[in-house]
């Protein structure tokens, strides 16, 4: 394919290649020519020109297929607009030539189509170059029209329609001439004829006036009558047209218009023409008329959905500011139509009607106006809905009959308020909270207006009016209960009135239905309302005849809708609900037979209209209240359903049609509840024959309604193969209106069919169908759920049964053949929706059976039959039979089965005599493609050759194929996979076949086809990226994304959120590049958008408009992935364009707070406040969520920053200084432009928006906080908002905020007052007194219950507030108990810290209650806790759980602050209620209670939350929990009474250990295993101080001095046993091991040698905190003997010295050194190495020990970590603090001197250390002291009388020589009186011999200097002290006495030298000779 990149075509390589690879090779190379021509110099294009024409002109003749006669009469065109257009004329003589051709063979037709696409190319190209000839071409393209066959007239008209676009004014005088034939062409039976038709016209009115003046009404009846059995896209192209005609008829776009003396038409006039069609259909006025006067006119409903879309078209055309303007008249039209009688001629006809209406109001005042626009047009229809029920209150209640209004006008006004009150209900419900002003406006008194239209003697209008409550209910939840009230108020006043009886009981289930929605719920007191009216209704309707159906209706009705409230409420009225049941049937089947005896139909009527209601009531609570179906109830229920059943069929022989709909009812409700119940409960009784026999009846009976089967079948069909059906319904933004079309004469569904479903879950209005067919519907359903237990099957009845047995697939063997016949046949049923069903029934039935043996023999009958049927029916069937049979069985395995199937499909696919088995079998192909997989790549050339050949040659007429071809191309790019990416030849061949497929595909004028093109380059794109050009897909992308085909629009959005998730940049950048090269007629206002802020914009813009969720969520994500590759770098640009979707609502957010930042940024202040001015920006008239989005999206950029960002995106110095040297952006620069967008969302009208503007405050905060004002020292960056912040929480503690802003706000505060930002008080103030506000509502508590919301939201917001205050004054880890915010917080929090102390407790406890086990259930209090109510406690958990943990440790704060000293505030002191006194008893009880034990009860509380939740498994994910938890724990522990307590308590302390050590284990996070540590210690503290307290008390009672007779307290009493899991001690040493371990492997002998062991930590790879770990851990090993009596200490000693030494070993460095020695100090020193039980022991195991330590320095390998400073202080702390008995032990006394004399001879730093540690020694007791005098002194007087010949040379020398002095010294002071004078002797002539002489003194290095003044203070000390040997020393030495008094005169000297310099200050002598004369 290379070759074929180049100018000219490469004859030589074209000429070796086949027929199918030549056309390939050619599209190809016409491919590369386009994209090469423009880019081409001119020359040189010039050069090749004739050349390339030849080419090219040998290619149209030589029958090119339809992509490549498009791409040819491109290229051709392209090439004469580029270089010589002279020639151009010859061209098109020479294609007028070949269209004026006779020969008529088929080989001709595609030259001749070639010819006529060159034609409108060439003028489309080049316009008025070409002027002279167009008069001709125009007439011979006409003339050839008159003969042409179908692809002929497609062909022409849309070469016609170039040539209007190229030679634009020109082509005037043709005109008429072109509509002429168009007209033609619009009714064609062709249906692409006609979409091109259209679009020929739609062309053609851009200049040609007459069509929308003069010919306006004639052109709106032709596109009537193209509507006539037309299909969807013909739909879309002509509604395209007559909509803009219209629109332009309103407005005209050209200025030229009333210069040819043409009228504007009015709106009246226009939609006249509409309304006319609607009424008339495509027939002129006169047919109509006669048909009228027949009475057979129908007008067909396709016409109608084609005005219905024309109507939307021509509002969108002239947009939204007009229809604003607008809106009343239209509505009035509107209205007039849907009441017109022709419109609602049978009730499916008005069905329909309302249907289209309410498209039209949805679509234009959905899509097209903002939320001002929106909340004035919902005044509009709410003020015409009054008028229309003025006017029938007005003609009901005149007295005169002959003025009295007639059914029909009640019916007509029905229409209108069924069409107003769902609008309004819909625009409600979108505007959400936003919604607010229309409820206030007494204007328009939307409720009241609402609620006048339940009394409406329709029952349409008055459901209609209850499901547009429950839309209010929806978007303002606070509105739920007060209408409740209210509808519950008049329904119990007007309890005679029938309308009133099922007007307000629709409403009031329509409300319940709405709570489903609403997640603040309502009261749960309205269950209780509501079940009471329903059983006085219920009870109520015997007594009045007139009206006992409208009150067993609403009865059943309420109770229905009770049920959807779910378990929690249901569950407290089932008893009653049960009785109720029982009561509406006989109580067995005998009281049934003697009822049958009694009563007339209407008894009969009214009965059975209350059964139907009670099974309805039944399959709700079986569908909400699963959990409540026990066997006890279903039980109950039986009894019931077997007399329902048993009363279907008698019924029927006894009243027979007098009853009939209520009968047909009642069987829909019986199929309904048992379809829901497992058939083995009722498959005992008898029921299942009646049931069974009936369903019989009902299915094959005269009387059953054909269902619609698109009701039916698709749900049983593959989502896959209902694309052989044509374009999905799910897939149209009109399939609303377009499902009307599918059904068959039932027509759709609408709410009187079913008023029961008015409380179903769903966001539009539910559509039940008619009873009739929803019967059918339910039988075949139940059919399917009792087929497979049936044992022996009736052959009657399964002849008709396609349907249920399709469901099947178990059972018995009997079932199976039955089951095969059936959907063997429905296989060549005429219904392609049946073969479609027949097929996925096999692929199930295969599923099932589970037998290979079975499924080859089912795929040998689809062979045979493909072998021998002739007829495309049978073909198409069996063909997708054998793609799907092996859907469910994994996939085909095997080659040989494989390679038959492909034959036979190849085969199929390219019969193309029929489209149809070609679509079919390529649609199969697809599907063995996807089950073969890796089996599928020897068949991937074939078929690629075969899908490109077919893309090429095929119609595109026949879409379908190219369609199936789509999905083959798909599939094909799947079995490859990765593979794409390969470099060899074949695969590079492979890669072209798929680009020159998806070029095809992409240059289809079919949406679907071209939606597939984009789905395939985004595999390509995933598997092989660098193949795809991003410069070529992304602008086709982004030209799609306005398409008015929702499927093209989602591919495009998919495969753009594929684009941006790596490439994000180059995506935006294209976009870009796109709309600045595109100089387009029309641009359209997305264009716009991406111009101004680029594709992000627009896809904000779109996402605005769209309201398909699958499509919205796509955007969101697309926008998501573009932010996060793309944010930080265009920083800016993401938060202007967040903050421009944010300002553009409607109306400016309120302008509070314009006096803050007086000395900030004017600029940013000038902006901030003019948001109206601002919104003339890119944006318009957002929505609420559009703008909730950008604000995540805020939130979003900020978390990107802190995680992939700069540091200096959170340091505003840092930022400024990056900012002078390089142009970077960093997020705290727009710090201003953050806050103000909280701010305007915090303050908004929608409730969303403020929950997410509070979030974003709230993220602010906490990552803000911190930053420095670099230009105020001492100040944060947010103090200057502080202002701004306040006044976005004001409004969300006002009375009316709901609940969870409240709740949000709360939380906010909290982060606020304890991120420190303010320390000012009177500035906190304002915050805490928003706080302060909540709190006192707290108290106010249940005493004053809001009535509004569910009591849940009570507890929510409740908790909310003391979890702020809990979080505010809660001081950081190093912070004393007093407040992170300084003294002046503590204050604010300290006046309410008694009550909320109390409240703390109370919510404590009931988190406690609630989570006790369900055993346990039935001891929690009856009327619930302080602050839940038992029937709302499931919904309160939530809250509690995401509460508890700061409440926790705020509680534990406070009781540390009081040291649980009881403070007296009592209830009595509180001047508000306040909630029970502590735990949970009542005041009685507590007032009994001594302090003592509600201490005792709280220490309790938090240990009992704290271990439970440190226990439970699910604590994985809040840490914040575990924190909270232990850092309460130390809190309490911190205090000596709850010490005590847990101190005595070993079974408490050991619980605690064991749960601390299991969160060791699981917890990795170095904050939680410290603050573990931490807690251990202090429960071993407790411990040591329990057991020094018994210690103490027993010594006394004793009255013992000696302390050998304490008795033995501590663990291990006399055996010195400890026992695992009940031993404090136990459990402590195993987690002190864990984490030395985890720490140390190699302290382990089991791991020291493993990989992980080993070589594992050295002491360089421990991290700063893991050595504070490993401290923690010694710190508590040391404490452990001292809990232990004298034999147990025995028995843990080992394990702690073991411990200990090898940590000496392993970390002789570091931080831990210190820990581990003064660890080592506390175990040596511990009193039980001198208690007499285990003194021995104790000698015994430390002699050990040390001479484990001294083998430290014998190891053969010298540990390079083993410091041997540490060793020998350690070896010291032995030495001093152990018993001499350990250390005077030989061999070890010896081996410790050894040591010393060897450190003493080794380097600076050592010797220094180790004389410092000898003189220790040498002071110590006298028998350590002794034999290290003895064996060390020697070595210390020889070191010190060497230094005389080796002067020190550094200050380590130095030290080491003055700690030897030292040394020296203690040995001296150490020896008896008598030996002493000795040793002075020795002493002084070393320190005499330091002195140096007057000359060498002056030239010494200044350590020997210091060496001399030292050595000179020590001898004038030390001298006077020993007088008589210092005598006789000088006396035998005159040398040394001479040297004395040296060295005393020049010190002598020194000194008055320097009294005399203080005096006179000299000017010479440098002012720095002062310091270093102090050294």
């Amino acid at each position: 394919m290379e070759r074929a990149h180049s100018l000219l075509l490469n004859e030589e390589a074209c000429s070796q290649l086949g027929e199918h690879q030549r056309a390939e090779f050619v599209f190809e190379w016409l491919r590369f020519l386009k994209k090469l021509l423009p880019a081409a110099d001119r020359a040189d294009v010039k050069k090749n020109q004739k050349c390339l024409v030849e080419q090219l002109t040998v290619i149209l003749i030589g029958s090119p297929g339809p992509p490549t006669r498009w791409l040819l009469a491109h290229c051709l065109a392209l090439l004469y607009r580029v270089g010589d257009s002279l020639t151009s004329s010859l061209t098109v003589d020479r294609c007028n030539d070949i269209i004026r051709s006779k020969d008529d063979s088929p080989s001709y037709l595609p030259t001749r189509l070639a010819a006529i696409a060159c034609l409108g190319a060439l003028y489309e190209q080049l316009g008025r170059l070409l002027v002279n000839t167009f008069k001709e071409t125009l007439a011979n393209l006409l003339k050839a029209m008159k003969s042409a066959e179908s692809q002929g007239r497609y062909e022409i008209m849309l070469s016609v329609e170039k040539i209007l676009r190229g030679l634009g004014v020109s082509a005037v005088p043709c005109h008429r001439d072109i509509y002429k034939a168009t007209r033609a062409c619009l009714t064609d039976r062709s249906m692409a004829v006609r979409c091109a038709a259209a679009k020929c016209l739609l062309e053609l009115q851009r200049e040609a006036v007459f069509l929308w003046t003069s010919e306006l009404e004639n052109v709106a009846t032709l596109c009537f009558r193209a509507f006539e059995g037309s299909n969807y896209d013909v739909r879309v192209a002509v509604s395209k047209l007559l909509g803009t005609l219209l629109a332009t008829a309103v407005e005209p776009k050209q200025p030229t218009a009333h210069r040819q003396g043409s009228r504007r038409s009015s709106l009246e006039e226009v939609m006249d023409l509409l309304t006319g069609g609607f009424l008339r259909g495509g027939a002129g006025f006169l047919r109509a008329s006669g048909d009228k006067l027949k009475g057979t006119s129908s007008v067909s409903k396709d016409i109608r959905i084609g005005i219905t879309q024309s109507c939307v078209v021509f509002v969108s055309c002239l947009g939204g500011v007009w229809l604003e303007a607008n809106f009343s008249a239209l509505l009035v039209l509107l209205m007039e139509l849907v009441s017109h009688t022709r419109t609602t001629q049978t009730p499916a006809d008005a069905v329909c009607c309302r249907r289209c209406i309410s498209f039209i109001l949805r679509a234009t005042l959905g899509s097209l106006l903002g939320e001002k626009a929106q909340i004035a047009a919902a005044k509009e229809i709410c003020l015409a809905i009054g008028k229309q029920k003025r006017a029938v209150d007005a003609a009901m209640c005149d007295g005169n009959v002959e003025t009295r209004v007639t059914t029909t006008d009640v019916a007509a006004s029905q229409h209108v308020l069924v069409c107003a009150l769902l609008e309004l209900g819909s625009l409600v419900q979108g505007l959400a909270s936003t919604a607010a002003s229309l409820l206030t406006d007494t204007s328009t008194a939307l409720l009241d207006t609402v609620i006048s239209v339940l009394l409406h003697p329709s029952v349409s209008a008055r459901l209609a009016a209850a499901w547009c409550l429950r839309c209010v209910a929806v978007a303002l939840p606070s509105q739920g209960a007060v209408l409740l009230d209210r509808c519950a108020e008049r329904l119990n006043a007007l309890k005679s009135c029938p309308e009133a009886v099922a007007g307000y009981s629709s409403a009031i289930a329509a409300l319940l239905g709405a709570v489903q929605h609403c997640p603040l719920g309502i009261p749960h007191t309205k269950g209780n309302v509501v079940m009471g009216l329903a059983e006085d209704l219920l009870r109520s309707a015997t007594q009045n005849s007139r009206i006992s159906i409208q009150r067993t209706q609403a009865g059943w009705l309420l109770l229905s809708s009770l049920n959807t409230l779910g378990p929690a409420v249901v569950e407290h009225h089932l008893p009653r609900m049960l009785v109720l049941w029982r009561c509406a049937f006989p109580p067995s089947i005998r009281d049934l037979d003697m009822e049958l005896r009694r009563g007339d139909h209407f008894t009969w009527q009214v009965t059975l209209e209350g059964r139907a209601g009670a099974l309805c009531a039944m399959k709700s609570l079986v569908i909400h209240c699963r959990e409540l179906l026990t066997d006890d109830v279903i039980g109950r229920l039986l009894t019931p359903l077997a007399c329902a059943v048993a009363l279907v069929p008698t019924l029927i022989k006894s009243y027979g049609n007098l009853i009939k709909n209520t009968s047909v009812v009642f069987r829909l409700r019986v199929y309904e509840i048992l379809a829901l119940l497992p058939p083995k409960t009722y498959e005992g009784e008898k029921s299942f024959g009646i049931v069974l026999k009936q369903l019989v009846t009902d299915l094959t009976g005269p009387e059953n309604v054909v269902c619609s089967e698109l009701t039916l079948l698709p749900p049983l069909c593959h989502s896959d193969d209902l694309a052989l059906l044509g374009p999905a319904l799910q897939d149209m933004d009109q399939h609303y209106i377009e499902e009307q079309l599918q059904g068959s004469s039932v027509g759709g569904g609408t709410l009187e069919y079913d008023p029961f479903t008015i409380c179903v879950k769903c966001q539009d209005v539910p559509a039940p169908l008619p009873p009739p067919a929803a019967l059918t519907t339910a039988a075949i359903q139940l059919f399917g759920v009792i087929f497979p237990h049936i044992i022996l099957t009736p052959p009657s009845f399964l002849c008709v049964q396609h349907l249920g047995s399709s469901r099947v697939g178990l059972g018995p063997e009997e079932v199976r053949k039955p089951a095969l016949g059936l959907l063997v046949g429905a296989l060549e049923s005429s219904n392609p929706l049946l073969r479609c069903m027949a097929a996925e029934g096999l692929s199930r039935l295969v599923q099932v059976v589970n037998d290979p043996a079975f499924t080859v023999s089912m795929t040998l009958v689809s062979f045979d039959k493909l072998k021998t049927a002739r007829d495309a029916v049978t073909r198409t069937g069996h063909a997708l039979a054998l793609g799907s049979l092996y859907r469910y069985v994994g996939g085909i395995s095997s080659p040989q089965h494989l390679s038959a199937c492909v034959g036979i499909l190849f085969t199929l696919s390219q019969d193309s005599t029929s489209p149809e088995v070609q679509r079919w079998a390529l649609h199969s192909l697809s599907m063995v493609m996807d089950l073969a997989g890796p089996l599928y790549h020897g068949h991937v050339e074939a078929s690629f050759t075969l899908v490109l050949r077919l893309l090429l040659s095929i119609p595109p007429t026949h879409v379908e194929v190219h369609q199936s071809l789509g999905r083959c191309l798909n599939a094909l790019l799947t079995t490859l996979g990765p593979d794409l990416q390969g470099e060899g030849q074949s695969v590079s061949a492979l890669r072209t076949s798929c680009l020159v497929g998806c070029a095809v595909m992409q240059d289809s004028p079919d949406c679907l086809v071209e939606a597939q093109a984009i789905s395939c380059l985004q595999q390509l794109h995933m598997f092989a990226p660098r193949h795809v050009n991003l410069a070529s897909l992304v602008p086709s992308l982004c030209v799609n994304l306005c398409s008015s085909y929702l499927s093209l629009r989602r591919a495009v959005v998919a495969c753009l959120r594929q684009l941006v998730q790596k490439e994000a940049l180059e995506v935006s950048e294209h976009a870009v590049a796109l709309v600045k090269e595109l100089p387009r007629r029309d641009n359209t206002h997305l264009d716009v958008t991406i111009k101004e802020v680029g594709l992000e914009g627009a896809l904000f813009s779109l996402l605005d408009r769209e309201s398909d969720p699958r499509l919205c969520q796509d955007i969101q994500e697309t926008l998501v992935h573009m932010m996060s590759s793309i944010a930080t770098g265009k920083l800016a640009h993401w938060l202007k364009l967040c903050k421009d979707v944010l300002s553009a609502s409607a109306e400016s957010t309120a302008p509070v707070e314009t006096n803050q930042e007086e000395d900030g940024e004017r600029d940013d202040d000038a902006s901030v406040f003019h948001a109206k001015s601002e919104s003339s920006g890119p944006f318009t008239n957002l929505r609420w969520s559009t703008r909730v989005f950008a604000v995540e999206c805020v939130c979003r950029i900020i978390a990107q920053c802190e995680s992939h960002g700069h540091p200096a995106h959170f340091d505003m110095a840092l930022a400024q200084e990056h900012r002078l040297h390089e142009s970077t952006d960093f997020l705290v620069l727009h710090l201003a432009d953050l806050i103000r967008m909280a701010f305007m969302a915090a303050t908004d009208h929608s409730d969303k928006l403020r929950l997410s503007g509070l979030q974003t405050l709230l993220v602010i905060i906490r990552q803000f906080a911190a930053v420095p004002e670099p230009e105020f020292p001492g100040h944060v960056i947010l103090e200057q908002y502080q202002a701004n912040v306040g006044a976005a929480l004001r409004p969300a503690f006002t009375a009316d905020a709901p609940p969870d802003v409240t709740a949000k706000a709360c939380q906010v505060c909290s982060a606020w007052i304890a991120s420190g930002v303010v320390s000012d008080l009177r500035d906190l103030r304002r915050v805490h007194q928003l706080l302060a506000s909540s709190l006192v509502k707290v108290q106010a508590g249940k005493e004053v219950p809001s009535q509004l919301y569910n009591e849940g939201t009570s507890t929510m917001e409740t908790l909310a507030v003391l979890k702020a205050w809990a979080e505010s004054p809660i001081p950081g880890p190093e912070e004393d108990c007093g407040g992170a915010g300084g003294p002046g917080l503590l204050t604010l929090v300290q006046t309410d810290l008694a009550t909320l102390s109390r409240l703390w407790l109370a919510a404590l406890q009931d988190y406690v209650l609630l989570t006790l086990p369900q055993d346990y259930s039935a001891q929690l209090p009856a009327t619930g806790g302080t602050f839940y109510t038992a029937e709302t406690a499931e919904q309160a958990r939530p809250h509690y759980c995401s509460a508890w943990a700061p409440i926790l440790h705020a509680t534990a704060l406070w009781l540390n602050s009081t040291g649980f000293i009881m403070v007296d505030d009592g209830p009595a002191n509180l001047s508000r209620p306040v909630t029970p006194t502590s735990m949970g008893q009542s005041t009685s009880l507590a007032s009994v209670k001594s302090p003592e034990d509600i201490s005792s009860d709280r220490l309790h509380l938090i240990l009992g939350i704290s271990v439970e939740f440190l226990c439970s498994p699910h604590s994985h994910d809040q840490m914040e929990n575990i924190s909270s938890c232990l850092q309460a724990l130390q809190a309490l522990l911190e205090v000596s009474w709850p010490r005590s307590k847990v101190g005595n308590d070993q079974v408490l302390s050991v619980e605690l250990l064991s749960v601390l050590h299991r969160l060791i284990v699981t917890r990795e996070a170095p904050g939680v295993q410290l603050a573990v540590l931490e807690l251990v210690r202090q429960v071993v503290c407790a411990a040591q101080e329990h057991v020094k307290e018994k210690r103490h008390s027993a010594e006394v009672d004793d009255g013992a001095a000696e302390k050998e007779t304490v008795p033995e307290f501590g663990e291990g009493r006399d055996t010195g046993g400890l026992v695992p899991g009940r031993s404090l001690v136990f459990g402590a040493l195993e987690l002190c091991l864990c984490v030395l371990v985890r720490k140390l492997p190699q302290l382990s002998p089991k791991l020291a040698g493993s990989p992980s062991g080993g070589q594992g930590s050295s002491a360089w790879s421990l991290s700063d905190s893991d050595c504070r770990q490993v401290a923690a851990a010694l710190a508590i090993l040391s404490d452990l003997p001292s809990i232990c009596s004298p034999d147990g200490s025995v028995s843990i000693l080992p394990t702690v010295m073991y411990l200990l030494m090898g940590v000496l070993r392993e970390l002789a460095l570091g931080l831990v050194v210190p820990a581990a020695l003064q660890a080592l100090r506390a175990v040596l020193s511990s009193p039980m190495s001198r208690s007499e039980k285990s003194r021995g022991a104790w000698a015994h195991l430390l002699r050990c020990a040390l001479n484990t330590l001294l083998d430290f320095w014998d190891s053969g390998t010298p540990n390079p970590a083993v410091d041997e400073v540490s060793l020998l202080t350690a070896l010291t702390i032995f030495l001093l603090t152990a018993s001499p008995e350990v250390t005077t032990a030989q061999p070890l006394q010896t081996r410790c001197i050894d040591k010393f004399k060897a450190s003493l001879e080794s380097k600076d730093p050592v010797v220094s250390q180790s004389y410092q540690l000898l003189m220790s020694v040498f002071q110590s007791k006298t028998g350590v002291a002794v034999p290290f005098i003895q064996g060390l002194g020697s070595c210390v007087v020889a070191h010190l009388q060497g230094v005389e010949r080796r002067r020190p040379q550094s200050s380590k020398e130095l030290q080491a020589i003055q700690d030897g002095v030292r040394a020296l010294e203690a040995l001296v002071f150490a020896a008896d009186e008598t030996h002493r004078p000795q040793l002075v002797a020795i002493l002084l002539p070393i320190l005499i011999s330091f002195l140096l002489d007057e000359n060498a003194l002056s030239s010494a290095p200044a350590p020997a200097r210091t060496l001399h003044e030292s050595a000179l203070q020590d001898l004038m000390r030390i001298g006077p002290q020993h007088s008589s040997v210092f005598k006789a020393l000088m006396a035998s030495s005159p040398h040394m006495k001479a040297r004395l008094e040296a060295a005393v005169k020049g010190n002598q000297e020194s000194v008055n030298a320097k009294a005399t310099q203080l005096q006179v200050p000299s000017k010479t002598s440098p002012s720095i000779q002062l310091k270093t004369n102090f050294l």
